[in-house]
C-alpha cells in the first residue's frame, strides 16, 4: 500500500509535533514527553507507536501467551444475559433470539420455575447465588436429573467464589473444593469457580489492580482445590475469570490480553495447562441513569473490545441497568449489541485481531508486568485472603478511586450526558427497582455518581434553580464562554439565563434582578474583562448576587471564583447550589 512513498522517520514525525506544540505555546525538546499520558495504574501511554515498541516475544495469534480460551482459533462468543428476577418469559425471549448462555442470579428455590421450559442440556448456565451457591447447584443438578438431562451435558459455572463474597475463609474454601471435585468427577463441561475480578474494578480499581486482584485471587482457589484433592490440571479446568469492559477499549484490549499472559505464567510455574477461560461483563461503574440511551454506545464500544480482546463469554448489560430492572427492549438491544457485531460485525472471525498492534502490544505487556507487581504485593501480604482482610487492597483501590474521582469532577475524565453536555428536558424511564446484590467485601462505585447525586437535589425543588449568565461584549466575545458555562452548570440540574449582550455595568445589573436569580456568572473575553469585569461584578453585588463567577482564570476585584478547562466542577456546583439554597 506504501510502495512510491518515502518511508517516514519518527525524527520527522518529532520535528512536526514540535513545530505544532511551539504554536500552541508549548515549547519542547520532548514532544514524546509532552504528548504523553499515564494511566491510573502509571502506565505511561506514548503519542506514538513503532516496531520498536513490539515487546521481546510479542507472541502469535492462537498461541501462547495471547491464545483464546474456550473460543479457539476465532468462533463466536457466548452470548451470556444476566437475570435478577425470576422471569421465565423474559428468559425464554432471550434464548429465542440470540442468547446462548444464562447468567441467574436468582435464588435456588426459583431456579426451577425460571428454567420452567428451558432445555438446560443445550445452553450453558452460569449461577451467581453468593452464599447460597451450594443450594443453587443442588437445585439445578437435581433438576437436570429429574429431567433426565445427562450430566454430562450439562454447561456452564456453579459459580462458587467465596473470597470476593466475604465468605468465612476456611468454610468457604473448603464448600468451593466441595463443588469443584463433584464437577471434576460428574461434570465435565460445569465449572465449579469464578474469579470475580469486576468488584475490583466497580470499587474503582485500575486495570492492574483488577488484574492482579484476579490473579492472586485465582492463585488462592488453586491452592485449595489441590489442598483439598483434586489434581493440578483439574483444578486449573475448575477456575474461569470475570472481568469488566469499559467504553476505553485499547485498555479493555489489552486487559483480557493481558490476563491470558498472567495466567499463563502461573500454570508453567504449577504445571498445568495455560488456557484461561474468560467472562467479559460490560462495566457496571461507566453506566449513567442521566441521559441513559448514551450506555448503548459505551455498551456497545465495551462489547466489540470484549470480544476482539478475546472474551469467551460476553454479557452487556440493558442500558437502563442503573435506573432498575431492564425492560423487554433494554433486553433486546443488550443481546443485538453482540449479535450485530458477531454476524455483521464479524469481529469474533478473526482470532486476536489486535496482535501485530504496536500499541496494543505495548499496553498489554505494560499492564502486564503492572499487574505482576501488584500480585506479588498481595502475595508477600499472605496471598489474597489476607490481603482482602487486612484492608491492603481496599486502601490501594480507593487511592485509585480517589484519582478518579477528581478527574471525573474536573471534568478531565468526561461523562457524556452528565458531567458533559447534559440535556435537562431528558424523561428517563420509569422501571422496577432491582434487587440490591449482596455486599461484597469491597465498596460498589457508579462514576457519575455524585454528579447525578448533585443534579437530583436540584430538581428535586418545586422551581429549577438558576444562574444568571453575564454576556459581556458582542456575541463574538462571549459566545464560547457562555456555552461552557451554561454546559457546566447544567451538570448540576441548574438552568442558565443569559443576559442580552451589553457592556454597561447598569444594564446587566438590571436584567439580572429581573432574573430573580442570586449567583451569576461573567461571560466574555480576557480583552474586555480587563475593561469592564471590575465594574459588572460590582453591579451585580448591588443587585444582590450572593457569589459572581467569572468563565476564564483572569482574578478581578468583586469576583468570587473562576470557571476553566480543568477546574473541580463538582466543587463549583456545590457551592452554587448551596447559594441557592438546595441541600448539597
Amino acid at each position: 500500500m506504501s510502495a512510491g512513498f518515502p518511508s517516514a522517520t519518527r525524527e520527522q514525525w518529532r520535528e512536526l509535533a514540535r513545530e505544532v506544540l511551539r504554536r500552541s505555546g508549548r515549547e519542547t525538546d520532548s514532544p514524546e514527553q509532552a504528548l504523553a499520558s499515564t494511566t491510573y495504574d502509571g502506565i505511561t501511554v506514548a503519542p506514538l507507536h513503532d516496531v520498536s515498541d513490539l515487546p521481546e516475544r510479542p507472541g502469535l495469534p492462537g498461541l501462547a501467551p495471547y491464545a483464546p480460551g474456550g473460543r479457539g482459533l476465532g468462533g463466536p462468543w457466548e452470548v451470556r444475559q444476566r437475570h435478577e428476577v425470576a422471569d421465565p418469559e423474559a428468559v425464554l425471549t432471550d434464548l429465542e433470539n440470540g442468547v446462548d448462555s444464562l447468567w441467574l442470579a436468582v435464588a435456588p428455590e426459583e431456579l426451577p420455575r425460571v428454567l420452567d421450559r428451558v432445555r438446560t442440556g443445550w445452553i450453558s448456565i452460569t449461577l451467581d447465588a453468593g452464599d447460597r451457591t451450594r443450594e443453587a447447584a443442588d437445585a439445578l443438578l437435581s433438576l437436570a436429573a429429574r429431567r433426565g438431562v445427562p450430566s454430562s451435558s450439562l454447561r456452564g459455572c456453579l459459580g462458587a467464589d467465596p473470597l470476593s463474597r466475604r465468605a468465612p475463609v476456611e468454610s468457604g474454601l473448603a464448600g468451593m473444593a466441595e463443588l469443584a471435585r463433584r464437577c471434576a468427577r460428574d461434570l465435565p463441561g460445569m465449572r465449579a469457580v469464578v474469579v470475580d475480578a469486576t468488584a475490583y474494578h466497580e470499587a474503582g480499581g485500575g486495570d492492574a489492580e483488577e488484574l492482579g486482584c484476579s490473579i492472586a485471587t485465582g492463585l488462592a482457589y488453586l491452592r485449595a482445590l489441590t489442598g483439598h484433592g483434586l489434581g493440578v490440571r483439574e483444578a486449573f479446568g475448575q477456575v474461569e475469570f470475570r472481568y469488566a469492559a469499559t467504553a476505553d477499549q485499547f485498555a479493555t484490549i489489552a486487559k483480557l490480553r493481558a490476563a491470558r499472559v498472567l495466567w499463563a505464567r502461573v500454570a508453567e510455574v504449577c504445571g498445568g495447562p495455560p488456557g484461561q477461560f474468560q467472562h467479559a461483563v460490560t462495566s457496571a461503574a461507566m453506566m449513567t441513569r442521566r441521559d441513559p440511551w448514551t450506555n448503548m454506545l459505551r455498551t456497545t464500544l465495551a462489547c466489540f473490545a470484549a470480544g476482539v480482546g478475546g472474551a469467551d463469554a460476553v454479557t452487556v448489560r440493558p442500558f437502563d441497568d442503573a435506573l432498575g430492572l431492564p425492560d423487554g427492549f433494554s433486553r433486546r438491544i443488550a443481546r443485538n449489541t453482540s449479535t450485530l457485531l458477531v454476524e455483521e460485525g464479524q469481529v469474533a472471525r478473526v482470532t486476536d485481531p489486535a496482535a501485530g498492534s504496536w500499541y496494543v502490544e505495548r499496553l498489554t505487556a505494560d499492564l502486564a508486568e503492572k499487574a505482576w507487581e501488584w500480585f506479588q504485593e498481595i502475595e508477600e501480604a499472605g496471598g489474597m485472603a489476607a490481603a482482602l482482610a487486612s484492608g491492603l487492597v481496599r486502601a490501594r483501590i480507593a487511592r485509585t478511586g480517589e484519582s478518579r474521582a477528581r478527574d471525573i469532577a474536573r471534568r478531565k475524565a468526561p461523562i457524556v450526558g452528565v458531567s458533559q453536555f447534559p440535556d435537562l428536558s431528558e424523561k428517563a424511564p420509569t422501571l422496577a427497582h432491582a434487587p440490591r446484590p449482596p455486599a461484597g467485601a469491597l465498596p460498589s462505585v457508579r462514576q457519575a455518581q455524585e454528579f447525578e447525586d448533585l443534579r437530583d437535589r436540584a430538581e428535586a425543588l418545586p422551581v429549577r434553580p438558576k444562574v444568571f449568565l453575564a454576556a459581556v461584549g458582542p456575541v463574538g466575545e462571549h459566545a464560547a464562554r457562555v456555552s461552557f458555562a451554561a454546559g457546566l452548570f447544567q451538570a448540576g440540574g441548574v438552568e442558565t439565563v443569559t443576559s442580552s449582550p451589553a457592556t454597561d455595568p447598569a444594564v446587566i445589573a438590571k436584567e439580572f434582578a429581573a432574573s430573580g436569580g442570586a449567583v451569576a456568572c461573567l461571560c466574555s473575553s480576557d480583552a474586555l474583562y480587563a475593561e469592564h469585569a471590575s465594574a459588572v461584578a460590582h453591579a451585580l453585588r448591588k443587585a444582590g448576587a450572593v457569589r459572581v463567577w467569572l468563565a476564564g482564570k483572569g482574578r478581578y476585584d468583586g469576583v468570587d471564583g473562576n470557571l476553566y478547562a480543568g477546574c473541580d466542577v463538582m466543587d463549583v456546583l456545590r457551592r452554587t447550589l448551596a447559594d441557592l439554597e438546595v441541600d448539597v
